[in-house]
């Protein structure tokens, strides 16, 4: 199979769909590849090592749109790529269609067959494709919520671990899953009062045992969430819902209790947000206020490391995206767990949960 990596072209994202190594393994495997001028120096790399991992670096993304067969990118297309894909070409990338209904009818009308990296499945239920980046937006967030707190950048003045005599920061964070967990990690390592809530008692048990005392666990009920998140300096966002739109656990008449200046860190962004008042940001305008609150929305946030998140990531994607090389759609039918992933197929949506998030027919 003629495989294709274009360059990233969302704002602020460095990222790549291949890095050389993977190049490698899919030359090792009999396919051919070709990657854009340009695509991986976002993670230094240059277009002479792409060469010597095997692949033919080709001038322009039209170019990889017209004769690959399957192209594997990091972020969700963007409208001037969307219409360049084709029927019978496979796409394997971050989607996120349940809030980007603009995107989803692109796709339909493209006639590609889209497969979404957040919504193949593990053996154990989990999201193995999403899970690397999820670790690494659930501990950029305390970096980023660290960052907006000071008040040369909009925030309260405070520090996340405090120092002897003065109190640390309250860092709440809402979802005990991938981001959840990473998020409290680097929040106790600084030292921070750190409380993690959600609606899974197993869930709660197993990160009580975790933390051994040194975060909170609290079962998420609107009451709990509502005064916790009165008292915090800074509010982790960390639900999800495979495939579908995240819910709104912070309505807009909730920030008229929260101190003044605190911060919302909202990790679930690329799924609609778990803020009333969210929207998504950029690295380059990472923060907004409303009634007060600190607002950190970046749609995007692993592009902001993209050496680690692309190793990360291509360590995650590899096996499957090797499966489709070799059987193309075929590998979704063997593979139960690679099944789930494929978002858009014949100009429809065919993952249950997103069609229901969009309001579509499945």
């Amino acid at each position: 199979m003629l495989v294709g990596v274009p360059k990233e072209i969302k704002p602020s994202e460095f990222r790549v769909g291949l890095t050389p190594e993977a190049v490698r393994e899919y030359i090792a495997a009999g396919h051919r590849v070709i990657v854009q001028a340009g695509a991986g120096l976002g993670i230094d790399k240059e277009d002479d090592t792409y060469r010597k991992a095997g692949a033919d670096v080709v001038d322009s993304a039209a170019e990889v749109f017209a004769r690959a067969e399957m192209v594997v990118k990091v972020k969700e297309p963007q409208p001037g790529e969307w219409v360049q894909l084709r029927e019978g070409q496979i796409l394997f990338t971050y989607l996120h269609l349940a809030p980007d209904p603009d995107q989803a009818r692109g796709l339909m009308s493209a006639g590609v067959s889209a497969i979404a990296y957040e919504t193949v499945t593990g053996p154990g239920g989990g999201l193995p494709l999403l899970a690397p980046m999820s670790e690494v937006a659930g501990r950029l967030s305390i970096e980023a919520g660290a960052h907006a707190l000071r008040a040369n950048n909009g925030g309260r003045g405070t520090l996340m671990g405090g120092v002897p005599g003065v109190l640390p920061a309250r860092v709440v964070v809402l979802g005990g899953g991938v981001v959840g967990t990473q998020a409290a990690r680097m929040a106790v390592g600084l030292g921070a009062t750190v409380e993690i809530f959600d609606r899974s008692l197993p869930r709660l048990r197993q990160l009580d045992e975790m933390f051994q005392g040194r975060a909170i666990t609290r079962y998420s009920t609107a009451g709990t969430i509502e005064q916790a998140v009165s008292e915090a300096d800074v509010v982790i966002g960390a639900v999800l819902i495979p495939g579908a739109s995240a819910p709104h656990l912070v309505t807009r008449a909730m920030l008229g209790d929260m101190k003044n200046r605190a911060v919302l860190v909202d990790v679930a962004i690329d799924q609609g947000g778990c803020f009333e008042t969210s929207h998504a940001t950029t690295h380059e305008n990472p923060t907004y206020e409303v009634d007060g609150i600190i607002h950190y929305c970046v749609a995007n946030m692993p592009g902001a490391v993209p050496l680690t998140s692309s190793y990360a990531l291509n360590n995650a994607t590899l096996p499957f995206g090797l499966a489709l090389a070799n059987k193309g759609l075929k590998a979704c039918e063997d593979d139960p767990h690679l099944a789930p992933g494929l978002n858009v197929h014949q100009g429809r949506i065919v993952n249950a949960a997103v069609a229901e998030s969009l309001g579509f027919e499945s």
